[in-house]
């Protein structure tokens, strides 16, 4: 009260104790400005203040984008992204909240564990290239990789020759070529498969009885020769073979 001397009614003055320079007089005055101007809320949060121009400080809301609120104080949107049950990214892939305490959502990042350079932050990172550049697949065998460009590891096919397949190792396209019944060599001949383990089908050896130089790959050697050359038969006698 400024004049408290001079018998005035109705001149005292109301001051506000968050800033002493907005008064009024006879009468309380409007205290609360706008509180959310000083951008009190933390990163990604929006400030509400309901009560803007109404005497009530501290009433202001900060509501993170998940939808948790807190008034009068930044909230806490976040512990842990990548605490969440499914993880946030995808299969074979490793997630990392790298600022947990910034109370800043979707900055969670997404590394592949089969190349870790590889990453992506809010969300799955495509981790897949094209598995079969480096020849996963045996000899002989066809790679094909149908999930090229999506975050799928290890899906590659190996197709071996005679229509076997496997999904993301090398086919076993055979185990001995020479256990057939028939055997695929002919009579008097030997069969061998000099490379059973390599997966490598039609790499059998035939090799003949008579003279087991006399060899051929993937099919029956001619063993014949001219057996009527070295004069087998008694004088006198014609030989024919």
């Amino acid at each position: 009260d400024p004049d408290k001397a001079s018998n005035k009614l109705h001149d005292f003055e109301c001051a506000c104790d968050a800033d002493a320079s907005i008064k009024k007089v006879d009468g309380p005055a409007t205290c609360d400005k706008d509180e959310c101007s000083s951008n009190p809320c933390g990163m990604g949060q929006t400030c509400n203040d309901p009560s803007q121009a109404v005497n009530s400080i501290g009433d202001y809301t900060c509501e993170c984008s998940n939808g948790v609120k807190a008034t009068g104080a930044t909230a806490t949107c976040e512990t842990d992204e990548c605490a969440a049950t499914p993880s946030p990214c995808g299969a074979d892939q490793t997630c990392t909240d790298p600022d947990k305490a910034s109370n800043k959502l979707h900055d969670f990042e997404c590394a592949c564990n089969s190349d870790m350079s590889i990453k992506k932050v809010d969300g799955p990172a495509t981790c897949d290239k094209d598995e079969c550049k480096s020849n996963p697949c045996g000899m002989g065998q066809t790679c094909n990789d149908p999930s090229q460009g999506v975050a799928s590891i290890g899906d590659y096919v190996c197709t071996c020759a005679n229509g076997v397949t496997s999904k993301g190792a090398a086919a076993t396209c055979e185990t001995d070529e020479c256990a057939t019944n028939p055997s695929p060599c002919g009579a008097d001949q030997t069969c061998e498969d000099p490379d059973k383990a390599s997966n490598k089908l039609h790499d059998f050896e035939c090799s003949c009885n008579s003279d087991m130089s006399i060899k051929k790959v993937d099919g029956p050697a001619t063993c014949d020769k001219d057996e009527c050359k070295s004069n087998p038969c008694g004088m006198g006698q014609t030989c024919n073979d």
